[in-house]
């Protein structure tokens, strides 16, 4: 398994680029909701050191890192191309934090496009110390079948799970949720984070739940079951977001 920065979308390159620059288009794909959400997407997709490619098939956002979009068979391949950065020991660690980012968003735009290109998403998002150990490993979903396959398991959350691996890679486990979703399936990536001297020294774990068109009660229940999880197994994590 490798991290790529490189997926497959199945749109065209239009649509792509649509989901790239238009503000709104983007919150329903990067990261997740927070106070701090749009001047995030501003800062890094919308500033003065943004610059469109003529044609439409690249973009170099905030801090120099390249999207290419290019036509093929199945859709379109949508790349990033990451910066040169200082690599001293802190700054790779950064590097690295950062190209973890990248892929968890390149995936997160492809299954927006892809499943819920109208859909309004509702995320759920926390983060947990690596003191207290991998969530990839505490929620029991380390040893899911290969990206594309179907799976059934139950949570360590005590929930009840199934759709497809969504993907798979070396820190990184995405799945699509029956139940997650009105209509279709919602989205769960749990990433074991890398360390950062000074910051992050132990490392640690993020979960990302995207939601699309649940009724208020049925996503109160989904927070619940996350919110019982992480105070039980990271009790010095903060709360949901």
């Amino acid at each position: 398994m490798t991290n790529n920065l490189s997926v497959v979308i199945n749109s065209d390159a239009q649509q792509v680029w649509t989901m790239l620059r238009e503000p709104s288009k983007v919150a329903e794909w990067h990261g997740w909701q927070a106070d701090d959400q749009a001047a995030e997407i501003n800062e890094i997709y919308f500033s003065p050191n943004v610059v469109e490619g003529a044609d439409h098939t690249s973009l170099v956002v905030d801090g120099g890192d390249v999207f290419t979009l290019k036509p093929v068979p199945t859709g379109t391949e949508v790349s990033v191309t990451r910066a040169a950065m200082d690599h001293n020991s802190e700054w790779a660690a950064w590097d690295e934090d950062i190209t973890q980012g990248w892929l968890t968003f390149l995936q997160q735009l492809r299954f927006a496009l892809e499943r819920h290109p109208h859909g309004r998403r509702r995320t759920i998002f926390f983060s947990v110390p690596g003191t207290e150990g991998s969530a990839i490993e505490k929620l029991g979903v380390s040893d899911v079948p290969s990206p594309g396959e179907p799976y059934s398991l139950t949570l360590a959350t005590g929930e009840e799970i199934t759709g497809k691996v969504w993907f798979r890679s070396n820190h990184q486990v995405g799945l699509t949720v029956h139940g997650y979703a009105e209509h279709g399936e919602g989205l769960v990536i749990v990433a074991d984070q890398p360390s950062i001297p000074d910051i992050r020294p132990d490392g640690g774990s993020l979960v990302i739940v995207s939601t699309y068109d649940l009724g208020a009660q049925r996503l109160e229940d989904v927070r619940k079951y996350w919110d019982k999880w992480r105070a039980e197994n990271y009790p010095t994590s903060d709360p949901l977001h």
